[in-house]
């Protein structure tokens, strides 16, 4: 037990001495800096070929969905408006039958809501990342290529200043579209 406390705290000595000497005598300092690129994955996702075909495949679908949906909240409504109508002139066996196969379809329809909305993401999941995998293989070409170093993903958030010839997003539409 001694001797893994005096290992561990001859690790961490070590380990901060190594951090000094890389601050103290940085080995870029005698190197090249590094090449540094960024990609901005779902602007290349939106702009190429195959990204537009599935949203559109996907917004098709979509649309298909909800005209079901619309459908069947109008009934919903209609049995709404029928029950408010009739209400005076229902028993209150009637009335009760009536609300239950109210909530029963307004159970149903939010079912079927949550059901589209799990299918419709699923889809899009499935087809983001086919066409995310084969960025990655391109941006890796493109990166040995170039002789970048690194790659980065910019998002709004992450990247906050780049230079405009480090963006390889146009890089990456032109070459997936001419491969894919």
């Amino acid at each position: 037990m001694q001797l893994q406390n005096v290992l561990r705290k001859l690790t961490l000595t070590l380990g901060g001495m190594l951090v000094v000497l890389a601050v103290v005598f940085p080995s870029s300092a005698w190197a090249q800096a590094p090449k540094i690129g960024y990609v901005n994955l779902q602007k290349a996702l939106n702009e190429v070929d195959e990204g537009k075909k599935a949203k559109a495949k996907l917004k098709k679908d979509f649309d298909k969905k909800q005209k079901k949906l619309d459908q069947a909240q109008k009934e919903l409504q209609d049995l709404k408006a029928s029950i408010e109508s009739q209400g005076m002139m229902l028993s209150e066996d009637a009335k009760m039958q009536k609300a239950r196969e109210f909530q029963q379809k307004m159970g149903e329809l939010q079912q079927t809501y949550m059901t589209l909305q799990q299918e419709l993401a699923t889809a899009e999941a499935k087809a983001t990342k086919s066409i995310f995998d084969k960025m990655g293989k391109l941006i890796e070409e493109i990166a040995k290529e170039k002789k970048y170093d690194l790659v980065l993903e910019s998002t709004e958030s992450a990247i906050l200043f780049a230079k405009d010839d480090m963006d390889l997003t146009a890089e990456l539409i032109k070459r997936y579209n001419a491969k894919y």
